[in-house]
């Protein structure tokens, strides 16, 4: 038995086919998607207590006017997403050095660092507005859509796509735009909270992170298939 490739016979078509091949290859054993998920998976479950403990809801007069200030969201997910970016950029270098390989996870990493002091900056201008700017009636759909697109959990999905991109995984893309449509639309399986307003997130929080987990579990299988 030979490990070396079969000469292609000097056809160009053929070279060219090898030469896809292995860059395909390549791709592949750069991957580590799996763990990237699980690390979003656990960052987004261990948000959920701060996001509980940190929450504000006040309500004036008949309760028609609230003001609600989710500020679990500024004291713990810009520090939690920076080291969880840096955990998958750290493992992906790593993993791609072990089987001698380069990787391609910075410009990953880079995204998903902006996108945090983005939306850190978003939310930090929302919450010096809002109080002085107290609304009644409720917001349109698509400004609720664009809070939640901006929010850690939809900054998240936007990374995603990039990493879909420097990876050519079609699987994660696939993956990523279900997730961003659960936590965007949201999509909560009917599943709401009885009781105190307080906890009205808990479901699609916790869906959110079902999903990334569920992500997670799946790729690491089909990984273990292809070795």
């Amino acid at each position: 038995m030979t490990t070396d490739s079969v000469p292609a016979g000097g056809d160009p078509r053929r070279l060219l086919s090898e030469a896809r091949g292995l860059a395909r290859r390549v791709r592949v054993d750069q991957r580590v998607t799996w763990f990237a998920l699980l690390v979003l998976a656990a960052v987004t479950f261990v948000g959920i207590p701060f996001d509980w403990y940190f929450l504000v809801l006040h309500c004036v007069g008949d309760g028609t006017v609230c003001q609600f200030s989710r500020q679990g969201v500024l004291y713990y997910w810009p520090p939690a997403l920076l080291l969880a970016y840096a955990a998958i950029a750290v493992c992906y270098v790593r993993v791609a050095r072990s089987r001698g390989l380069g990787a391609r996870v910075l410009p990953y990493a880079i995204t998903g660092v902006t996108l945090t002091v983005l939306f850190t900056a978003a939310w930090v201008a929302a919450r010096l507005y809002l109080p002085s700017h107290p609304r009644q009636d409720p917001f349109p759909y698509w400004m609720l859509v664009l809070d939640r697109l901006i929010a850690p959990w939809g900054t998240i999905g936007v990374a995603l796509l990039v990493l879909a991109r420097l990876e050519r995984n079609v699987g994660l893309l696939v993956f990523t735009l279900g997730y961003l449509t659960v936590a965007l639309v949201p999509i909560d399986f009917g599943w709401h909270w009885q009781g105190q307003d307080s906890k009205a997130f808990l479901p699609q929080q916790i869906i959110n992170g079902t999903v990334l987990l569920l992500g997670a579990i799946g790729f690491w299988l089909a990984g273990r298939r292809r070795r």
